[in-house]
């Protein structure tokens, strides 16, 4: 987000916590006690944390066309309820005259399948504390998707203003992006996606991306992406002038434990 538009240099720390359950074992006189099989979790917590290039939201660089460091925590059901928090190192509140130099998102949701389909819904909320602007940035949106083998599409409706736009309650973002694995934990994610800002016109667009990704084991990911926007490049700008929805690079790297 610049100007007015979305996602300090903090970190979330805490202790993994690991759930597991033991079969009770079945012994005869003539054979060795056997391990029943391990029952499922339950439930699962998880952190991350990740250091990028440029933090880009829905193409837009919140950082300035600069690194971010970010860290995260998300605890799951086995009933497909889930929650979760995102921290992030950002720099467009204080481009926009604010001073927030953090995002904070908390979200939570439901996931499921019907026949071959999988679906999400539930409801984010972005915060960017002690931001200073006269409008706030704060906002609350829900969402929806469905997946369908390596295709998603997934919507997202702000119940609130969006990420400072004045009137812009009921904007809305429609993504669509499919997942292809190619083996030895390599991945391609080619993405499009359509940000329409209400009565705010001129700052609506579109945005782009394609997403190589290498899963390394033990927690360790790498992504390289080249993103784009058609957004106004008189909108979007950093204090120096440089557009914030250019196409450009964008490597990360991140640790889940």
């Amino acid at each position: 987000m610049t100007a007015a538009f979305n996602k300090s240099h903090q970190l979330i720390a805490g202790l993994a916590l690991l759930t597991a359950a033991f079969g009770a074992s079945a012994q005869t006189a003539a054979a060795p006690a056997e391990s029943a099989p391990a029952a499922a979790p339950a439930s699962s917590l998880s952190f991350n944390a990740a250091l990028t290039s440029d933090y880009r939201y829905r193409g837009i660089s919140q950082s300035r066309l600069k690194p971010a460091i970010s860290a995260g925590a998300d605890y799951s059901h086995a009933s497909g309820f889930y929650v979760g928090t995102w921290l992030t190192s950002i720099q467009w509140i204080k481009d926009a005259g604010g001073d927030a130099s953090a995002e904070w998102d908390v979200y939570g949701g439901y996931k499921g399948t019907a026949g071959p389909i999988g679906y999400d819904v539930g409801v984010l909320r972005y915060m960017y504390p002690d931001h200073k602007l006269s409008i706030s940035p704060n906002t609350t949106e829900i969402y929806g998707a469905v997946t369908w083998q390596m295709l998603t599409v997934k919507y997202s409706h702000s119940v609130t203003n969006l990420f400072g736009f004045d009137n812009s309650k009921n904007s809305g973002y429609l993504d669509v992006s499919a997942a292809f694995d190619l083996g030895n934990g390599w991945s391609v994610t080619p993405h499009v996606g359509r940000q329409w800002i209400k009565n705010n016109g001129a700052a609506s667009y579109t945005d782009y991306s394609i997403t190589v990704g290498k899963d390394f084991g033990n927690g360790f990911t790498a992504s390289a992406a080249i993103v784009g926007t058609d957004a106004d490049k008189s909108l979007y700008v950093t204090p120096s002038g440089r557009f914030t929805g250019r196409t450009g690079l964008v490597v990360g790297v991140k640790y889940t434990f």
